[in-house]
């Protein structure tokens, strides 16, 4: 496989840094729909933490974080 010039490592970096990516209906974000269907969460899951995610302008995986630490401080 061919290195990247760095022409093209900058505009690589340019394109992530720049554009937005969150939830669309084909599941765009990185922690999209059929990743945690792969994952095993159900359409309960699914739809909750989307449309939590949303509401609150988070990704879904920032939903998760969040709720995974609330629990680890109730628990202490």
């Amino acid at each position: 496989m061919a290195r990247m010039t760095e022409e093209e490592a900058w505009a690589l970096s340019d394109h992530f840094t720049n554009n937005d990516y969150t939830l669309g209906p084909e599941g765009s974000d990185w922690f999209s729909q059929r990743e945690m269907r792969s994952l095993g969460f159900s359409n309960l899951t699914i739809n909750y933490l989307v449309a939590k995610a949303a509401a609150l302008h988070k990704s879904p995986a920032q939903i998760v974080e969040e709720m995974v630490r609330e629990k680890l401080a109730a628990s202490v």
